[in-house]
């Protein structure tokens, strides 16, 4: 399943390159512009734009109106402190949500997701559970499709709905970094209701099971600020 698109409309190039190197991260598409010369043409293939009203030399509002006329892609606003009557304008010219400047990478995460999950683009990221592959990483096999999970040593290993299905979003993001949004977005449709403490909780009782030290877990790493990243060295699916 081909990746959602993000279109990225800032002049400032070092925000620019801060969102793309986030959402690539997190599995999008992107395109990013320091203008609207060419908004018509850039929009036809975005699934979502984020759009600053403040673009220098241009007005990010007639470049949200251009938007329009052409196309109903979702539109989030980032707008500076005290730009209310921009907002206003901005959500009556049809954006989807804003976002204030100065603003946390995570919010943004989560915006775009909501705002995708509203306008019914939001592609599922993983497969359900119970259709993938079996999976092996460091000796460890996970089957989805018996809901099984075995040691190296070919041992049962127990598992709760949670902690299954949790392993499972990780064996299918390697070596990415995953907050709790994500996690909880990817989780979304299974049987149960993840929240931050609930995952936290989860990982915990994971480490117990399949790391050697749980004080340095080598697996499923915490990655400080940012959330979980799962490491083994070797995975096959």
């Amino acid at each position: 399943m081909s990746s959602q698109h993000i279109l990225i409309v800032d002049d400032d190039p070092q925000v620019r390159r801060m969102l793309r190197r986030c959402l690539e991260d997190e599995g999008y598409e992107v395109t990013e512009t320091g203008n609207g010369d060419k908004i018509e043409a850039e929009v036809s293939e975005a699934d979502l734009v984020t759009l600053d009203l403040n673009l220098g030399r241009e007005d990010g509002l007639e470049v949200a109106r251009r938007i329009r006329h052409v196309s109903d892609v979702p539109i989030i606003m980032i707008t500076g402190k005290g730009e209310m009557i921009d907002r206003i304008v901005g959500l009556e010219i049809g954006a989807d949500d804003y976002i204030s400047k100065p603003f946390h990478l995570r919010e943004v995460l989560a915006r775009i997701r909501s705002v995708l999950r509203r306008s019914g683009t939001s592609k599922p990221s993983i497969p359900t559970v119970a259709a993938t592959a079996t999976i092996r990483f460091d000796g460890f096999e996970l089957d989805p499709s018996r809901r099984s999970f075995k040691a190296p040593d070919g041992a049962e290993i127990p598992l709760t709905t949670g902690e299954f299905d949790l392993l499972v979003v990780f064996t299918r993001h390697p070596h990415t970094v995953l907050d709790r949004d994500r996690i909880m977005d990817l989780l979304k449709g299974h049987d149960w209701a993840p929240n931050d403490r609930s995952i936290d909780n989860q990982v915990a009782r994971l480490r117990k099971l399949i790391e050697t030290d749980t004080r340095q877990p080598r697996l499923i790493k915490t990655v400080r600020g940012a959330g979980y990243s799962f490491t083994p060295a070797r995975l096959e699916r």
